[in-house]
């Protein structure tokens, strides 16, 4: 009789059939990170709409002129991460490796991106109501960037080490769902802060 260790996986065993455990639990956490977000978002809105200037006067605006390009950047990073999903359920890790390393390298461009926007701004997250919502919404952005570019460093450094096969790679569907979670709040975020920003 074999004996496996709780919680492991017998080498060339038949994968269980729907989403993992790790999964779900990925779904709960991006579910509540929504909320988070949401919640912000909500609190923007409502000090724009309450504020008789919004932005401030003589507040300095993000340059859309970067915004709008890195932005297509960041969201077009979930094209290499689905062709990375596909070719990893087909064995394919070479490939796998290849898509999401483009995917870190286009969501590390838009993390530089968003780093030089706040040193090129001229005032603190203390000097207004609009400055303490811009630093925490973006800010919070960027910080769930940083946790995506780190998962997905990993899963492509388990896969170069073999820790993947068509039947098994979890962490990769995991880093995969968080990936498109931050891309899909970038699309809520860059219109709300960005964009109506510019509109007097």
């Amino acid at each position: 009789m074999t004996v496996v260790a709780a919680g492991s996986v017998p080498i060339g065993a038949a994968p269980r059939p729907g989403r993992s455990v790790a999964w779900w639990g990925m779904l709960l956490v991006i579910t509540t990170e929504g909320m988070v977000f949401a919640i912000l978002l909500a609190a923007w809105l409502y000090l724009r709409a309450s504020s008789p200037s919004w932005p401030p006067a003589g507040t300095e605006l993000p340059d859309l002129r970067l915004t709008i390009p890195f932005s297509f950047v960041l969201w077009a990073s979930s094209i290499p991460v689905l062709a990375a999903e596909r070719a990893l359920a087909r064995g394919r890790l070479v490939a796998f490796r290849t898509f999401m390393t483009v995917a870190w390298l286009m969501g590390a461009a838009f993390l530089a991106y968003t780093i030089h926007d706040f040193q090129a701004l001229h005032y603190g997250w203390r000097d207004s109501a609009y400055a303490s919502g811009f630093y925490a919404i973006v800010g919070l952005h960027a910080i769930h960037l940083g946790v995506g570019l780190a998962m997905v460093a990993v899963v492509v450094v388990k896969a170069a080490l073999g820790r993947y096969d068509r039947g098994h790679h979890r962490s990769a569907e995991v880093a995969a769902l968080y990936w498109h979670f931050v891309d899909a709040v970038w699309l809520f975020v860059m219109p709300t802060v960005f964009l109506l920003g510019h509109l007097r």
